[in-house]
């Protein structure tokens, strides 16, 4: 096996795993503890994990920075079973505001083989996934690209979202918190977030399990702004009765 793509296998279990340890890594690439060990060091270097005592882990926030290309394959089946969830929540002529998380692109994906629906994004996959779509009309919105996330973003993304109304507006995060609520790690996309909440009726929080209790750096909302949670598994008894309480509906697979 080269390098590159020793590499490239370590980074896959760490993203899937978030941890794992050097005679770990040697066993499954079938090499030598010296040569991981270089192997994470290069990594570290490149910014795209953190060594620690015996091995190597993906930090929380790392997930954040990630490009959208690594960020699409992370958690694929849970974004997968969560879309198929959104789609049941959709009624044709609908008019639905999807975000530019990899989660919503998969929402976007799931919506394909609907008819007479509207959606409107701030995302280029989502675009591009309606591209083809003679079925469903697509929005889209300009900006400032952030060219990791392939999203547009800034005043005029805002401003141009403030422009319509939808019946749903399907919102995604980096995490969420019973005291803090829901969070992203940047402001800009925090603000889209806001905007698409704010002119929709229906709120919808679309977040895959390793969201809870996680605080981000900027706040989206409180959990009052919404009306169903969407997941991937069953969240403990806690947040069950926390939801309960909020009278939120949650829905998981």
């Amino acid at each position: 096996m080269l390098g590159v793509e020793r590499r490239k296998l370590i980074h896959q279990l760490l993203l899937e795993k978030g941890s794992a340890k050097v005679s770990e890594l040697s066993t499954l690439c079938g090499i030598g503890e010296e040569t991981i060990r270089r192997d994470l060091t290069k990594m570290a270097g490149e910014g795209l994990i953190e060594k620690i005592y015996g091995g190597a882990c993906i930090p929380d926030n790392m997930h954040r920075v990630l490009p959208v290309d690594i960020r699409k394959v992370i958690n694929i089946d849970s974004k997968k079973r969560i879309a198929s969830i959104c789609k049941g929540n959709v009624n044709e002529g609908d008019t639905v505001f999807l975000d530019g998380s990899t989660t919503a692109w998969q929402i976007a994906r799931a919506f394909c083989t609907l008819k007479n629906l509207i959606v409107i994004s701030n995302s280029v996959e989502v675009a591009n996934t309606f591209a083809k779509s003679h079925a469903i009309k697509f929005i889209g919105i300009g900006g400032t690209m952030r060219k990791k996330t392939k999203t547009f973003v800034g005043y005029s993304t805002v401003a141009a979202i403030a422009d319509y109304h939808a019946d749903i507006a399907f919102i995604c995060c980096d995490g969420v918190d019973q005291v803090a609520g829901i969070t992203d790690a940047n402001e800009q996309e925090a603000e889209v977030r806001k905007t698409m909440l704010r002119q929709s009726r229906t709120h919808i929080l679309a977040i895959d399990s390793t969201k809870f209790d996680k605080t981000s750096f900027s706040s989206i909302a409180h959990w009052d702004d919404f009306h169903q949670v969407i997941t991937d598994s069953q969240p403990n008894d806690s947040w069950l009765e926390f939801f309960q309480n909020h009278s939120i509906r949650c829905i998981y697979n």
